[in-house]
């Protein structure tokens, strides 16, 4: 039985928790059962003496002082939030913080904590807590496919790394072979994991639950809470008046015909400056989102939850709501919108002579694709582009001068095509192919490079806070793998100096239309670091730029948003700019959007594979040309030239003989015969299986470099390529984890 506590502590801690209720103390203090009479006629002595204020019930919407938690999952910057237990209010429950103290226990997801409660000020919480104790552990939720069995079912998880599976305690009505969301619960000491069915999911194999089940797996918001559309809702166009009006300048958005969103423009036309000949004016308009999406907001608490939207084949998980990013804030042709325009005067060499930033209001004529610009600039007009003519000839005129500037300043030079996957009505692969590059792609980029320089430069000039866009250069660790694979295969790495990209790019010139292209830009990508947001501006070595910050696309990335708000505070444009929240939190908003793009991308790539591995289901025993992409001890990964599909061939089905792994130079080498394998070279394999589920996809290898695996007179390893094939899931997901990791 908990002791009750003296009269001196309950004079304390009422006076801590003056709003305190009969109820919330005992709770503070474990009183259960007998012992709260004990407390009652504790409580009327303090009572009598003026130390205690009876409380009645509270009012809905409110939390006690001291009260039960759920803890929720970590954010991307590893602090701990949870929710009430019990909460009366309307609309969601309040977001509560557990700032880490000297003596707290650790907590995960699911744990049940009692804690007091103070309120708080900030986009990301309502309340902060400090925990009392810890009341137990909660489960984790499992991502899996439900299989019946005579005694209930199991459940076996969607990871390719998963090497286990779970008892079904209460299948919750799931069919077999749906896809559900199951909780663990309490077991014996001996016997499998036991689990509980919490939320079916559908098939996993419909076409559409591909980027679902990356959703799930990934943590990726997918859903608005409904104080967040009741905010969207609200929303209406803003008024031109206090603007700067460009209605009269022919802006045009040119974006893949896709698009489901259109938040920059573009206008150029030349400069009628005699000194400078030759030059151009460019105009490039942002949407104003930071007038819409203010910060402490809902729409603003939530998009920094979010981070960034997240594309997949089949569908967009946005940011904001569709009613800002596909409407109100999205810059449709024919319409007015608000925006912030940025002038630029440019060179005929390309250089930005000037700059200067504008709230301001457009309309734009068009909203062009990529080919309608491109085929545009090669003298084929159609009604829209025609009207635009003089207009797309500056814009290209601008991108030619950019272009000289661009190699100039040499930034890395990689040659890395994109793929894209095209999809049915019913959401089935239809295609896989890589996307052509045109100049109207390179136009556009270049024009958002230099936009997004003059934001970083305007925003330091004024001695305002922002996010930089950071990009460090290699590890001497990693430029010595490089060099050494450069040295093997005939070419030269600078070294003994400070390198620039224009030593990398030396090096991609000297491999270009070799043997060894493909290889030497792989090896280059993976030497460099992960771009991430920062609040110090540590330059983008990528880029070959001292210092740049996102600011062209705030409708789908958090970093952007706050960089408009520092716009329109150091142009004391209006009170809707950074808030003194804004700046405190940098360093944390910072961490949660790079983890939040990380991510995206991860379930971006691993929706990716499952759809390759759907594509290719049907070609079991199928032959393919690739080359090596990856070099690991239980195997080699090989890109596929058709599909750009990642796929693993486990080391027992190489050959008859044990193979060591160099994991510097990259290679496999046989002990007996010296047969090698190494990043970049050309293969042959078989599919040997293709799982949609999982996305694994295993392969038999049949030659390097038209040479076939030596086979050995030994015994060949226990279990051959068949039997590798089937467990090449598992290799192939815990393998690439480790090779992201090492490589940064």
């Amino acid at each position: 039985m908990t002791p009750l506590p003296s009269m001196q502590a309950l004079r304390d801690w009422l006076a801590e928790n003056p709003h305190a209720t009969r109820r919330d103390i005992a709770r503070a203090f474990g009183i259960k059962g007998g012992a709260k009479l004990d407390l009652k006629a504790m409580l009327r002595e303090l009572e009598a003496e003026g130390s205690y204020t009876r409380r009645r019930a509270r009012a809905p919407g409110t939390l006690p002082p001291v009260t039960v938690l759920d803890v929720l999952e970590p954010d991307a910057e590893g602090d701990i939030f949870a929710r009430p237990v019990e909460w009366r209010g309307d609309g969601a429950p309040p977001r509560i913080y557990l700032p880490p103290r000297a003596g707290d226990p650790a907590l995960g997801e699911g744990d049940r904590v009692l804690a007091k409660l103070t309120p708080a000020r900030g986009p990301d919480q309502d309340y902060l807590g400090q925990i009392i104790r810890k009341l137990g552990s909660g489960p984790r939720r499992i991502l899996g496919i439900f299989r019946r069995e005579a005694q209930g079912g199991r459940i076996v998880p969607i990871e390719k790394g998963a090497d286990r599976f779970w008892q079904v305690s209460d299948t919750g009505g799931a069919q077999d072979g749906e896809l559900v969301h199951a909780e663990p619960v309490a077991k014996g000491r001996f016997g499998p994991a036991r689990a509980n069915v919490v939320e079916r999911l559908g098939d996993p194999t419909a076409p559409k639950a591909v980027s679902l089940i990356a959703i799930h797996e990934h943590g990726i918001r997918d859903e608005f809470p409904d104080e967040v559309l009741a905010e969207a809702d609200r929303a209406t166009s803003l008024p031109v008046e206090g603007r700067r009006d460009l209605r009269d300048l022919a802006f045009a958005t040119i974006d893949p015909w896709d698009a489901r969103d259109h938040d920059d423009a573009l206008f150029a036309a030349p400069d009628p400056d005699p000194e400078n000949p030759g030059g151009h004016i460019l105009w490039v308009a942002i949407a104003d989102v930071a007038a819409y999406v203010t910060s402490g907001s809902e729409l603003d608490r939530e998009a920094r939850r979010r981070g960034n939207s997240t594309y997949f084949p089949d569908r967009v998980v946005p940011m904001l709501p569709d009613i800002l990013s596909g409407d109100l804030c999205s810059l449709h042709e024919g319409v007015d919108r608000p925006c912030i325009a940025l002038r630029m005067i440019i060179s005929a060499d390309g250089t930005k002579r000037a700059h200067d930033f504008h709230r301001a209001v457009i309309r734009s004529r068009a909203s062009l694709t990529y080919e309608q610009a491109q085929a545009a600039d090669e003298g084929q007009f159609d009604d829209l582009t025609e009207p635009l003519a003089s207009g797309i000839a500056a814009l290209f005129a601008v991108y030619r001068a950019l272009k000289s500037a661009r190699n100039r300043r040499q930034p890395l030079d990689l040659d890395l095509p994109e793929r894209q996957i095209v999809l049915s009505d019913e959401g089935r692969v239809t295609s896989v192919a890589f996307k052509e590059r045109f100049d109207a792609h390179k136009l556009v980029e270049e024009c958002m490079v230099l936009a997004n320089v003059a934001a970083a430069e305007t925003l330091r000039e004024k001695g305002s806070a922002l996010l930089y866009r950071v990009h460090e250069e290699p590890s001497p660790e990693k430029l010595d793998a490089l060099r050494e694979l450069a040295r093997e295969s005939g070419f030269n790495l600078a070294k003994g100096q400070v390198l620039q990209t224009r030593h990398f790019n030396q090096l991609l010139a000297q491999a270009e239309g070799t043997e060894f292209d493909e290889l030497i830009n792989m090896a280059t990508l993976r030497s460099m670091t992960q771009a991430y947001y920062a609040p110090q501006n540590f330059g983008h070595f990528g880029l070959s730029l001292r210092e740049y910050a996102h600011f062209t696309s705030p409708i789908r990335r958090y970093a952007d948003l706050i960089v408009h708000r520092a716009l329109t505070s150091a142009h004391r444009w209006g009170a809707d700019g950074l808030s003194a929240w804004d700046i405190e939190h940098l360093e944390e908003t910072a961490k949660a959007i790079s983890e939040a793009e990380r991510r995206s991308m991860a379930a971006e790539r691993d929706t990716a594979d499952r759809y390759l591995a759907a594509y290719l289901a049907d070609r079991v025993g199928a032959e393919f040309a690739g080359r090596v992409s990856g070099v690991a001890r239980f195997g080699v990964f090989v890109k596929l030239d058709e599909t750009g599909a990642d796929g693993l061939v486990p080391i027992r089905a190489i050959g008859d003989e044990y193979f060591r792994h160099d994991p510097d130079a990259q290679l496999l080498v046989g002990e007996r015969t010296g047969f090698r394998i190494g990043l970049g070279q050309r293969v042959r394999v078989k599919l040997a299986e293709a799982e949609p589920v999982t996305g694994g996809i295993a392969l038999e290898l049949l030659e390097v470099e038209g040479e076939a695996p030596r086979r050995g007179s030994g015994t060949r390893r226990k279990g051959g390529p068949r039997r590798a094939a089937g467990r090449a899931r598992i290799a192939s997901t815990k393998g690439r984890k480790k090779l992201k990791r090492k490589r940064g």
